[in-house]
């Protein structure tokens, strides 16, 4: 678990560090451009008070220009007079004053301080820089090391007259580049600590999420040693994700305990209804084989050893089809099966058992009907639960069968006895297998009746053929009053039945 905390913890560090890197990039780059609009507007700012300061020498009388003529071309020259140099010059910044032919007619203190190539490179850039135009980059050094940027902006004033088409003043770019170096670098000083801090927190959160899971492994390690299926898990009432792991969890253990007590009372039981018919057989075997038995009681004693052989081998049989029942390996031939003349198969039968019994067998009502299903295990079906009811059902009692409709297109059989009936408590478990070994339903036979023979597994396997029909089977029973067994199945039209072999 402490591996999982971990890997939870990592992995928010991993989110919170590419989280951390964006935001230090987005706010990196949102910085430097902020930066460099306000630059933008500083340097706008300069170029205004140059030409501001132009203006007011202007108004106050002075000229700032004059027109030279060459004496080769004959093209006049616009100069600068000494007023424009000397107003100028109180001007701390970097600008050019460009003339209307597009060439320098003043350049500030600082620019003449800038090194030849770096003022050749600033009047280029700005001789082709156009007012309105967006500001451009130039580079420039102030000695062997120290490094710059440069922002220009063009500006012009129409009111200083046609000799001065525009100003294009320039700021260092390392009042922005600086800002938004302070916010990465205190954002790289901060990381690892926000970085380690969430780790921490992380961990500790993750713990504490892990902390009823570790309480839940303790209490299912305690009850999973086998002779703990009683406890159950507490379940918390918040319907969390916990929660309903714990409630699964527990539905879960009840199946487990119940199917530990199945298995353990059907080893018992299965136990107890083999022991006694090999204890039987081993006797008379011994006594076949003894030396001083007479013949006619050797020959009395291999009979004995015959049906007891034929018991167990029908109890093995029982207890085949049910496990392959379990494991979803028996076979089913399902085709068009006509009820009436099965049922009326089934009653004839159980007549010739009924006299045998002292048990009147009556089938007063038979609507016929159609279902898809195996003929073999329906017949095996309806005898086993009539074969049920004769053996709890004393001498002179009465078993009837009835084949009648229901109105949500099902068929029923119902099997209704005079017999001993079967207690509340019991009702639920009258289809466990060797349920009715040591319940009231016994081997003791009913008064005037016959034996109850059987292993308690007749309507165990009952059960398993009208689920694997698709249908169900349902008892009503009271104590001394008898019972009614009844198995529903689907109808079918003749139209829509089709055989079917189903695993």
């Amino acid at each position: 678990m402490a591996g999982t905390r971990f890997r939870i913890a990592t992995a928010i560090a991993g989110i919170v560090a590419g989280a951390l890197v964006a935001f230090s990039a987005a706010l990196y780059f949102s910085r430097r451009i902020s930066a460099y609009q306000e630059l933008g507007v500083h340097v706008i700012s300069t170029a205004d008070r140059v030409l501001g300061v132009m203006r007011d020498a202007q108004g106050g009388g002075e000229q700032l220009t004059r027109i030279v003529p060459t004496d080769t071309s004959g093209v006049a020259q616009i100069r600068a007079n000494e007023v424009l140099g000397r107003v100028l010059d109180r001007v701390p910044a970097y600008f050019l004053v460009l003339d209307s032919q597009d060439k320098l007619l003043y350049s500030s203190s600082l620019v003449r301080l800038l090194p030849p190539e770096d003022q050749e490179e600033l009047q280029r850039v700005a001789f082709e820089l156009r007012v309105g135009q967006e500001g451009a980059i130039v580079p420039i050094r102030y000695d062997t090391l120290a490094r710059d940027r440069l922002l220009l902006v063009a500006r012009r004033d129409p009111g200083l007259g046609p000799n001065i088409s525009r100003v294009v003043a320039a700021l260092p770019a390392s009042t922005a580049d600086l800002a938004a170096q302070m916010i990465l670098g205190t954002l790289l000083v901060l990381a690892p600590i926000v970085l380690l801090a969430s780790i921490g927190v992380a961990y500790l959160l993750a713990s504490q999420a892990f902390s009823p899971v570790d309480q839940l492994i303790n209490e299912v390690e305690a009850i999973s040693d086998g002779r703990s299926l009683h406890r159950r898990l507490p379940v918390d009432a918040s319907d969390d994700e916990l929660g309903r792991v714990s409630a699964t969890l527990n539905e879960m253990i009840a199946r487990l305990e119940g199917s530990f007590a199945a298995l353990r009372r059907f080893t018992a039981d299965a136990s107890h209804e083999l022991k006694t018919p090999l204890t039987v057989l081993r006797a008379d075997v011994e006594r076949a084989m003894h030396p001083g038995t007479a013949q006619g009681d050797r020959l009395v004693a291999l009979e004995e050893a015959l049906q007891e052989v034929a018991r167990m081998s029908n109890l093995v049989d029982s207890l085949l089809t049910l496990a392959r029942a379990d494991e979803g390996r028996f076979d089913l031939h399902r085709e068009p099966v006509q009820l009436e003349p099965l049922i009326r198969d089934v009653f004839e039968t159980a007549v010739i058992l009924g006299e045998e019994a002292g048990v009147s067998v009556t089938l007063p009502l038979v609507e016929d009907g159609m279902v898809l299903g195996d003929r073999t295990r329906l017949r095996q079906l309806y005898l086993n639960i009539v074969t049920n009811a004769l053996k709890y059902t004393s001498r002179g009692g009465k078993v009837e069968i009835t084949l009648s409709h229901r109105n949500n297109g099902e068929i029923a059989v119902a099997v209704r006895d005079t017999g001993v009936g079967i207690s509340a408590a019991d009702l639920p478990h009258i289809f466990d297998r060797f349920w009715r070994a040591d319940r009231a339903r016994s081997r003791r036979a009913p008064e005037g009746g016959g034996e109850r023979g059987g292993f308690g597994l007749g309507l165990s396997i009952s059960q398993w053929i009208v689920t694997a029909h698709g249908g169900t089977l349902s008892v009503q029973s009271r104590l001394g009053r008898g019972s009614i067994f009844t198995v529903l199945l689907p109808l079918v039209e003749p139209d829509q039945a089709e055989p079917l072999s189903i695993s």
